[in-house]
């Protein structure tokens, strides 16, 4: 049967939701909401993604959209690890902007820069069918970003670490997995503590928007006194 646990559950004043779905080989499932548009990630393995007569290859890399309402299948041609991303209804939505897509995969050759270092891949916007919130992938190298906030909602899934969330005085260990959500204005870093490679998020945010619409702030330093000049 398939196994599914929510990792970032729904609260009162947040739109979004995260869970995770594993299909062994053959099982099928359906993903969609009467109200919420539903957002996939593929982690491993393959299947296919159907919603009415239109039907995609997923696989690991690529990522899905399921609208409010119409109901998808997906259906697992190996074992099939996703990441489910609810948005609920009641979020300010964005024109949209092209053609709906069903499915999307990460392209070695389409980063986009932020800050810190970051780099980051779109994979559902307004451009593509997602009006109300943005998914994307980011890329963190090793170090730590500047403390920074943005000014929408987030939830943020990590498909392998290691890093460390900093929130305030709270630091958190991020590693296979590892899921959180960000408040707009919550000041923080995703610090990479790798030092070889980058680590990857992957984020679902509304109102859709750019990833890279980060607002820098600064935390003061511990004084230092000079040494005394006097004679």
């Amino acid at each position: 049967m398939a196994r599914a646990s929510r990792d970032v559950p729904a609260i009162a004043d947040s739109a979004l939701a995260l869970q995770t779905l594993t299909l062994e080989p053959g099982m099928t499932a359906t993903v969609g909401e009467p109200e919420d548009d539903v957002l996939i990630y593929v982690d491993a393995g393959g299947g296919m993604l159907s919603v009415g007569e239109t039907a995609a290859p997923v696989r690991s890399g690529s990522a899905g959209l399921v609208l409010a309402g119409e109901g998808g299948l997906l259906q697992a041609s190996e074992r099939l690890e996703v990441v489910l991303m609810a948005v609920g209804p009641h979020v300010d939505r964005h024109a949209p902007m092209g053609a709906r897509a069903l499915e999307v995969s990460l392209d070695a050759a389409g980063d986009q820069q932020a800050t810190g270092g970051r780099s980051f891949q779109i994979l559902f916007d307004a451009t593509n069918g997602s009006a109300r919130a943005t998914l994307f992938a980011g890329f963190v190298p090793p170090g730590k970003a500047p403390w920074h906030y943005h000014l929408y909602d987030e939830i943020v899934w990590v498909p392998e670490g290691p890093g460390r969330l900093h929130v305030g005085e709270t630091i958190e260990e991020l590693g296979p997995g590892s899921a959180f959500r960000l408040r707009p204005r919550e000041v923080h870093i995703v610090e990479n503590t790798s030092s070889d490679r980058e680590l990857t998020i992957i984020g679902l945010f509304t109102p859709a928007g750019s990833p890279s619409a980060a607002y820098l702030t600064w935390r003061p330093r511990p004084s230092i006194s000079s040494p005394d000049s006097s004679p």
